[in-house]
């Protein structure tokens, strides 16, 4: 059985518009990676923002064997760990 809470999440989620889905989607998103970001560099020190794009991408992508072989091949192409 839903809890109240949940039964308000459901109708307000149903009620939005495909546009505001996609928005809420994508917000989720970049939170997402945003979070991932803070992560790598809370372990890993300052980087070139193109080193930290594809290092955010090898923890979201990075089960997968093909997609983490493109993810290190780009790592290995960007220049210095330093800002």
């Amino acid at each position: 059985m839903e809890s109240l809470v949940e039964q308000l999440y459901q109708a307000r989620m149903a009620s939005l518009s495909p546009v505001e889905r996609i928005g809420r989607c994508a917000a989720m998103l970049k939170w997402s990676r945003d979070l991932l970001a803070r992560q790598v560099i809370a372990e890993q020190g300052p980087m070139p923002e193109e080193r930290l794009k594809w290092e955010v991408a090898k923890r979201m992508y990075g089960a997968d064997p093909a997609a983490l072989a493109i993810i290190e091949e780009r790592i290995a192409n960007v220049s210095g760990r330093g800002v």
